[in-house]
């Protein structure tokens, strides 16, 4: 039998010119650097904010400074009316999405003794709620995409859980659930859901740590450092691209190195 010739072609310099991504919180953080990432690589990408207005515009000039599309989109994902005319905003630039990023997210952390119901729900609106309400109004355009992608922005403390951050704990973990669900009711359609669980990250959610509980986190990494947002975005980089259509209803730990 004759041998298999295998041609290593190579690799496109924008392989994601095809698509429309929207990445939610993305004017700040991991988000924002998950938005350049994407535009790096060709993609139209819809930078999603609630109230940093300026810095949202900050990341699409960037972007567009660099020969690439994006446009600010402002909604409170934990408002499905907003979430909604946020849809029509996008469409109405450059139709339908291919690609979903549930990046938003936000904490109030507290004991569970002395957190509120207030405290509980603001968390739970935002991290779990917004994500269903983005994916709802999207669901449409993932599920009939060629490339369709559905990516869930989770965290190592809905694994493992953390003091003080009992709803910020189960908003993440919830998360895992959710793409694992719509990861099966995807699947008929060739498009994918997948999760991404980040280990404690420098953004400006952890400088709101002190300073001692920030160095016995650490102390408590393999790897002996905190992640920076750019070590998340290879992953979703991946996940979006034609290399991880077979990987789907997964929780990819990027974490340095902790165990849960």
């Amino acid at each position: 039998m004759a041998e298999t010739v295998h041609r290593l072609e190579p690799l496109e310099r924008r392989p994601l010119t095809d698509r429309t991504c929207l990445v939610t919180g993305s004017s700040r953080g991991i988000g924002r650097e998950i938005a350049f990432e994407l535009a790096r690589c060709g993609a139209n990408v819809a930078v999603n904010y609630r109230s940093s207005d300026a810095k949202a515009r900050d990341v699409t000039e960037r972007i567009e400074e660099n020969g690439e599309s994006a446009i600010p989109v402002q909604a409170d994902v934990s408002d499905p009316t907003e979430v909604e005319r946020m849809a029509a905003d996008i469409r109405e630039e450059f139709g339908a999405i291919d690609v979903l990023v549930n990046n938003a997210g936000i904490t109030v952390d507290r004991t569970f003794e002395e957190m509120t119901y207030e405290d509980w729900q603001a968390v739970i609106d935002v991290n779990l709620h917004g994500t269903f309400n983005c994916t709802k109004a999207f669901y449409e355009d993932i599920k009939t995409s060629d490339h369709g992608r559905l990516i869930n922005i989770s965290s190592v403390v809905g694994q493992q859980g953390n003091y003080g951050q009992a709803n910020y704990a189960t908003s993440k973990g919830g998360l895992f659930a959710f793409t694992r669900t719509l990861a099966l009711e995807l699947a008929s359609h060739g498009s994918t859901a997948n999760c991404v669980a980040p280990g404690f990250t420098e953004t400006d959610m952890l400088e709101t740590v002190p300073d001692r509980v920030r160095e016995k986190i650490r102390e408590d990494i393999p790897l002996d450092r905190f992640a920076r947002p750019e070590d998340i975005v290879g992953m979703v980089r991946f996940l979006v691209g034609d290399r991880a259509e077979y990987m789907t209803g997964q929780v990819v730990g990027i974490n340095g190195g902790i165990e849960w």
